[in-house]
């Protein structure tokens, strides 16, 4: 009789499972409401990302004094440099100036006033006038020196053989280490 019941509930959870999809199958579709707008690309924010994280260029202005590259070497901060692969010439600087926060520059891009990032190399930013002579080269710094020392003793660590341990099979608890243990006979 249970497997007559059991037979009876499978067979109605799959008429129930057909009347279900049926039915969604049969249904009109439902319609896209009127201010539904469709998502294309040419609706996002266009720009220039260099400018965005950089500022605005500058093209205008006095040439570059040379004596000022000690001046300018003291304001600016090499974070990171990202130097473009042999046979390219994009790049990127990570560039604090006056302790502000860093801003990314292309190789080309307006550092201070005048002066752009005339190239890169693996572990330093070369700065200077537009079309002028490179004046000021800035090196990453180094990294710190690794942390030396001795550790603490640990604690909580006797020196000695904990009971038990390091004596021969058979001995009794009680027994000192190393001699035979007698027998009551």
């Amino acid at each position: 009789m249970a497997s007559r019941i059991a037979a009876l509930l499978i067979w109605a959870a799959v008429a129930a499972s057909l009347a279900y999809w049926g039915l969604r199958w049969l249904a009109p579709p439902v319609g896209v409401p009127h201010n539904a707008a469709p998502v294309t690309l040419e609706t996002g924010v266009r720009g220039d990302i260099q400018r965005l994280l950089t500022g605005p260029v500058r093209t205008e202005g006095p040439q570059a004094n040379p004596s000022a590259a000690s001046a300018l070497a003291s304001r600016i901060k090499v974070i990171g440099v990202m130097a473009p692969s042999p046979g390219q010439s994009a790049g990127v600087a990570l560039l604090s100036i006056d302790g502000k926060p860093p801003k990314a520059i292309r190789v080309g891009g307006v550092v201070d006033g005048d002066m752009v990032l005339q190239d890169l190399s693996q572990r330093s930013a070369r700065i200077g006038p537009q079309d002028g002579a490179n004046f000021l080269t800035i090196d990453l710094p180094g990294l710190p020196p690794a942390a030396t020392g001795t550790l603490p003793p640990p604690s909580g660590v006797t020196q000695g053989t904990p009971p038990g341990q390091g004596m021969p099979p058979g001995t009794p608890e009680g027994a000192e280490g190393g001699g035979q243990a007698r027998s009551s006979d």
